[in-house]
């Protein structure tokens, strides 16, 4: 699916954009508490970002167990 050079920075794309994600969450559900509107940006981050990141990631391990399963012997199962 992916090689190994494009893996680590999906990776790294993946983890932050699920870290600002939930960053995004918490700016959300803070200005909610104080009774304002979050601004647009900060709620789309919120919405879309989670899922995206797990999209990527999602495919990053299906691409690590097809690539684990090419290298394995043909008998070895």
């Amino acid at each position: 699916m992916t090689t190994l050079r494009y893996r680590r920075p999906l990776l790294i794309l993946a983890a932050t954009l699920a870290v600002l994600s939930l960053a995004a969450v918490g700016a959300v559900m803070a200005m909610a508490v104080n009774q304002l509107v979050a601004p647009v940006w900060i709620t789309s981050a919120a919405l879309y970002g989670l899922p995206l990141a797990f999209l990527l990631l999602l495919a990053l391990v299906i691409g690590g167990v097809a690539a684990r399963r090419r290298t394995r012997e043909p008998d070895e199962r």
